[in-house]
């Protein structure tokens, strides 16, 4: 759909000043075509390296209609002293009679990392009163983002983005205890816990459950946080307590302790998988049976074999979204309230290595 920009620009400018020429800008457009209204769902301030910018920019634009209403980004630039800002105000450029043209609003501020410690003096002034505020910092600015909690009910992370699964694993734990927390690397193991959730959703299948003996993740070498999250849910939901993994060679390696049986847990990084996340997974039930999923071209190859051998193979499709439709996903999950991810991560970090 074609859409229409109004655009203010400031310099040297101020919190104030910025909303105060957002607020006339709104205004002025309504009063031009009253079926322009503003979009009132949900405020996205997102703390971003001033030169991946567009990057960012690239990724939100991807959401589709997952877009927040009010989108504040802190571009940040070191040793900038004063603040910058262009506001934006896009709206449909047809709405007839009787319709309404919903507007969306984006700030960029211009800062520096000086501001970073104080940020909420800045963004408290441009969000949206009495919508939920979410907080996205793709480049870290972890003390940019500490200084908004009181501000914000959602804090959207990507659990990957840190080097160090343990330092990922508890930096998430400690959001939870002030805010909800949309990880992006929990949801692009969505699919994959569907799959197995669906394996043994069937009654006549749910005993073996208890059965499982092994469990062996395959994922990008910059991915092992989001298997262990994996292994985590899987933990949680099946009463497994945790015990910290060790190195052996390339591999996470040890055990989970269920009711009846020790079950082994592997983690294995595939160099072979160019995007982040899981490139497979394989259980294996104290029977003597296997179930396996493979990421592949159209979908999800699904594999199981019997305990004498036989083998049936075949292909979930279109179980991939894509980066774009992981972001807008978890905007999404924002309004949302997923009750299995603080468990899972509880659990991870009982496989946390030593």
């Amino acid at each position: 759909m074609a859409t229409i920009d109004t655009v203010w620009r400031g310099r040297d400018t101020s919190p104030g000043e910025i909303e105060e020429a957002l607020r006339d800008a709104l205004a002025q457009v309504h009063r031009e075509n009253s079926g322009y209204v503003p979009a009132r769902v949900l405020n996205l301030v997102t703390i971003v390296d001033r030169e991946y910018g567009g990057e960012i920019a690239n990724r939100l634009r991807g959401v589709g209609r997952y877009h927040p209403s009010r989108t504040i980004v802190c571009s940040v630039q070191p040793g900038r002293q004063t603040l910058d800002a262009v506001a934006t105000i896009a709206a449909p450029s047809e709405v007839g009679g009787g319709q309404i043209g919903l507007l969306r609003e984006t700030i960029i501020v211009e800062c520096g990392d000086k501001h970073l410690p104080h940020l909420d003096r800045i963004v408290d002034p441009l969000v949206v009163p009495d919508l939920h505020t979410c907080v996205w910092a793709p480049h870290g600015h972890e003390q940019g983002v500490d200084s908004l909690l009181h501000l914000a009910q959602i804090v959207l992370l990507d659990s990957v983005d840190d080097p160090e699964p343990s330092s990922a694993v508890r930096r998430a734990r400690r959001l939870l205890h002030d805010v909800y927390v949309v990880d992006l690397a929990w949801l692009r193991s969505t699919p994959w816990r569907e799959r197995v959730a669906a394996t043994f959703d069937p009654p006549v299948v749910r005993p073996e459950l208890t059965t499982i003996s092994s469990v062996t993740i395959r994922h990008h070498p910059e991915s092992a946080t989001a298997a262990l999250m994996l292994v985590g849910w899987m933990a949680s939901r099946l009463g497994w307590a945790t015990s910290p993994l060790v190195h052996r060679g390339g591999t996470l390696e040890g055990s989970a302790h269920g009711r009846r049986q020790d079950v082994h847990v592997r983690l294995e990084p595939d160099a072979a998988l160019q995007v982040r996340g899981l490139s497979g997974l394989t259980l294996e039930t104290a029977a003597g049976k296997s179930y396996a999923l493979d990421r592949g071209p159209g979908g999800l190859h699904a594999r199981f074999r019997n305990r004498h051998g036989q083998q049936r193979d075949w292909t979930i499709l279109g179980s991939s979204r894509g980066e774009a439709g992981i972001l807008g996903e978890g905007i999404r999950q924002a309004l949302l309230r997923d009750p299995t991810y603080g468990p899972a991560l509880a659990a991870a970090e009982g496989l946390l290595p030593a």
